[in-house]
Parts: C-alpha cells; structure tokens; sequence
C-alpha cells in the first residue's frame, strides 16, 4: 500500500517561487566597486527573463551552461535560470590551469559561457580549445578588457532586457533531473565531474537550515566567502532561498581590509570560507564590529586551534569546522556541542568544534579498514572515510566515472583516513597520500602541522613526507613564519619538543613566504612534493 501524499517534485523552480512570494523584500547584495542591493522580488522577473533568453539561443534542453564568475547577484541569477529551464548549470573555476579549464569546457560539451568581464581576459585566449562553445555571455562586472570583435560575444543585460517577462519556459517534472555540474579539483589526473540532481540540491539546502547544522533563518544575513564556482558555493544561495536570509556576497572583493569593511556594514550573521581565507582575515578584524556573527564555518582542511582561538579572542566566536567534498554536495558533517560535552571547559569544548563532527541528517558515514572490515567507534581505529546518502555522488560524469571510487554496496571512497568515536563525531587523520610511513609507523601530516601552528610565530605549515635512504620516508614541514617573526628551523623543531612524539620532529625544515595554494585555496602538497622530490 502506497501513502496518500501528494507527488510533488523537490525542483529548484520552488526555491524562486518561495523567496518570491514569502521573501521578496529580502535583499542578495553583491559587494565590490558596482556595490549593487536588489530584492528577491527584483531578482526573479530577471530570472525567468534569463530562462527565455537562453531558449532563444536555442539552447538544447539537458545542455550545460558554463559559468565563470564571482559571488553575484547576476551569478545567483544563473544558479536558478539555468537549472529551472530545464538546462544544467556547470560553474568552473577560472583559477585553475589553463589545461584543465579547456578539459573541463570540453568534457561537459558547454553549449554557453556566461562570464564576468573582469575574468575575461583569463578565459578568451583559451576560447579556440572549447569544441562546442557557441556563445559567449560577457556580464559587465567593471572590468577594463575591451570586448572582442566576435560574433559569438553577447552583452547580459542587452540579453535580458531583449525578453519578455513571463512564466518559464520550460518546467522540470522530474526531481532526478541534472541541475547542476561541478568539478573536482584535480590534485591528481583530470578533473571528475559530480552531477547533482534538483533533489540532491534542495535537500542539501533543507540539510543547511536544521539546528545541529548551520541553523540558517530568516533573521540571518548570509555571506559565502567560499567562491560560487567551488561545490555550489557550499549550498548557501539555495539555503538563503529557503529560509529568506539576506544574501550578501563579496563580488570581485580579494583585498582582506574590503571584505571585513563589507561583513560589518551589512552585518553578517554568518560566514563560511576555507582556513586560508579566515587566516588572512586576521590583520584585518581589529577595528570592525562583527558582533553580529554567531557562526564562522571553515571547511577545505582542519581547523587548527591556534587560528580558531585568534577569532575568539578578536571576535568573539571560534571557527566551527565543517567537512565535505564535491562529491557530497558538500556539507557532510559539521561540528556541535552535545549534551555529554557539557562537562567540558572553555578551550575543550573550542579544540571539539574544531573537529569535523557528526554526520549531518541524510548522510551516513563508516571507516573500514585495508581489509573491508568496518573499524568499531571507539574513537582510535583508523581507516577509509566512506560515506552515502541522498546527497551523495554515485558516480562521476563524463570521460573518467572513476569506478574505483565506490564501493560494491555504493558508498563513496573519500581517500581520508578518520576515525569515529562512539557518539558519531569524524576526525579526519589524514588524506591517504599524505599520511608519512616512516620506518613502517604512520605520522598524521595533519596532527603535525596543527603542532606547528600552534605556535603563536607561525603563521601557516604544511607538511609532507620526503624519501629517507634508512626510514623509507621522513616528515618535511614548510612553515611560513607570522608578520615580523624571525623564525628558525631549531625555533620550530623545539616547539614540538613537548608536543609530539620525538620520532616524528622534522630532520627538514623549509622557511618560506607561502606555501603554495590550489585552485580552491587549499594547501598544494602536490606542489611541494614536486619542489621537493629531491
């Protein structure tokens, strides 16, 4: 017997009518030189203005539109239009090699490009490798390259003003229906693309609101550092929607002292970025009131303590880690304060948020061992992250579905190395390729490099293993000393004295002014190992 409930489809097309009919006085704010403020009720007429325009591109229904842009009202525009006509929308990151850009725009055979002028001149020399690119969609964000003399190169507001104003085009009957495409990053091989479904994408966005998760509403005023183009900018546009928080986004901002200017003028309530981020905020906090913020959201990497209780002291709240993937759409844990923490004091319980924490409602997470048995919760048994859920990838799309990543019973393959303890909360040991085996025992690079960072002359460490002709592999830190600091490597090492086993203190360690960065602002060891193979 079947229940009696009514079939309605989870689309994104609901998220715009909701924010339109419940929200439409909330406000999307894009920062930046053209500082714009326009109401959901502003934003939707030009919505559904875009799904008419790219049917009059003759954009095939279940084609990929790509996206290079930065956190925008217009950006946001494109994450429904696109999506809600029936298209799929494919955001990129136009910092990543120009090799894997091309890949990138090939592999998902892009129909459309919508692009900002600023980040033109980073993507038209590459426009000769896309095969099948018909039209290029510059929206004019303040940037100074003159436009090409190409008939593919169309204006977006000279777009949009040429349409009528009216229902959609198309409706999507189907919540399992393609809405949107993203990249991994690439660390190794070619970039997999993760294709989401309109269901995936509001569940993810229901998952964001709940009390143990992110507790998004209405009276909160949203700010996603993390870019649009990274893993749907975390959710956070959809989520806003749902619940009819203002959206309030940085644009082409980069400088620290503009964006801490921007969270403080228009009180931002929350904010989500990866560690690199948050730590170059630092110099800028001093000065500005961010008293509104009640939860500060790090993912991409752990959270050291050291830069957590920096933002305690000057802010007044710790960082609350979070961990994901693409592949997880990304939220798949996020930290919290359960009833059987409340023993625990001021500095324990800021060192527990700083952990990834449970699974978030939907998702299931496992550790199992290099022989498939699944490690016990006891908080000490190493082993392979997986995870499953509604909200998680089945395979990859495109030329690599990388079969080796999941498993027999279909859970994802991570490639983390985590343990759990008995109440469900994730600690992440290490990624498989970074943990250093040395002399046949295991040294986690991440517990090594949140040693280092604590110490207050330290500003960022990463460590990687080198080749060793007696241990196999030994530890190599690369610290960049903090502001003013002078720093030595015999500074470091008799920092971790105390601190760490004895057997895994750096015989290397590399002073540098930065540690190199991917394309998502993550630590590239991948770099390193290739500066230092030697």
């Amino acid at each position: 017997m079947r229940g009696l409930m009514q079939d309605r489809q989870l689309t994104i097309p609901t998220l715009l009518s909701r924010a339109e009919t419940n929200f439409g006085h909330k406000r999307v704010i894009t920062g930046g030189a053209g500082e714009t403020v326009a109401t959901w009720r502003e934003v939707a007429p030009r919505v559904r203005k875009l799904a008419r325009a790219l049917t009059s591109l003759n954009v095939p229904p279940g084609a990929c539109v790509g996206t290079f842009a930065w956190n925008s009202q217009r950006h946001v525009e494109l994450y429904i239009g696109i999506p809600s006509s029936g298209r799929i929308l494919h955001t990129v990151n136009h910092r990543l090699h120009h090799g894997q850009i091309s890949f990138i725009v090939n592999d998902a055979a892009d129909d459309v490009l919508f692009i900002d002028r600023s980040i033109l001149p980073v993507i038209w020399p590459l426009v000769p490798s896309f095969r099948t690119v018909r039209h290029i969609v510059v929206m004019d964000d303040g940037g100074d390259m003159p436009l090409p003399d190409d008939p593919r190169i169309l204006d977006y507001e000279e777009l949009l003003s040429a349409q009528d104003d009216g229902p959609f085009e198309n409706t999507v009957d189907d919540e399992n229906a393609a809405a949107s495409l993203c990249y991994t990053s690439g660390t190794t091989g070619n970039p997999k693309g993760v294709l989401y479904s309109h269901r995936s994408v509001v569940l993810h966005s229901l998952l964001l609101l709940g009390a143990d998760v992110f507790a998004l509403s209405e009276r909160d005023v949203v700010a996603p550092i993390v870019p649009m183009f990274h893993v749907n900018a975390w959710g956070l546009p959809y989520a806003a929607m749902q619940c009819g928080a203002d959206l309030l986004l940085p644009g082409p901002i980069k400088d620290a002292e503009e964006l801490v200017t921007l969270l403080s003028r228009y009180g931002a309530t929350f904010s989500a970025a990866v560690a690199t981020v948050w730590r170059d905020l630092i110099p800028a906090l001093p000065g500005h009131d961010l008293s509104r913020l009640r939860h500060i959201a790090c993912g991409g990497g752990a959270v050291d303590d050291a830069l957590s209780s920096t933002y305690e002291k000057i802010v007044g709240i710790p960082l609350t880690n979070a961990w994901g993937m693409t592949e997880t759409s990304p939220v798949v844990t996020t930290a919290r304060l359960a009833t059987h923490h409340d023993g625990l004091d001021a500095e324990e319980r800021r060192r527990l948020i700083g952990t990834p924490g449970p699974a978030v409602p939907l998702t299931e997470i496992r550790v199992v061992s290099d022989d498939g048995v699944e490690q016990p919760r006891d908080g000490r048994s190493p082993g392979e992250l997986q995870t499953a859920g509604a909200t998680i990838a089945s395979a990859y799309f495109g030329a690599d579905n990388g079969s080796d990543s999941f498993t027999a019973d279909g859970w994802l393959r991570t490639g983390d190395v985590a343990t759990i303890d008995q109440w469900g909360y994730l600690r992440i040991v290490d990624r498989t390729k970074d943990l250093v085996k040395s002399g046949g025992e295991w040294i986690s690079s991440v517990a090594l490099e949140n040693a280092v960072m604590s110490d207050p002359r330290v500003k960022e460490a990463a460590v990687i293993g080198v080749s060793d002709p007696r241990w196999g592999e030994r530890p190599m830190a690369c610290v960049v000393p903090a502001a003013g600091v002078n720093l030595t490597a015999d500074d470091v090492r008799e920092h971790l004295r105390d601190r760490v086993a004895s057997w895994w203190i750096p015989e290397r360690i590399e002073l540098m002014n930065e540690i190199p960065k991917t394309a998502t602002g993550k630590w590239s060891k991948q770099t390193l190992r290739r500066r230092f193979a030697d």
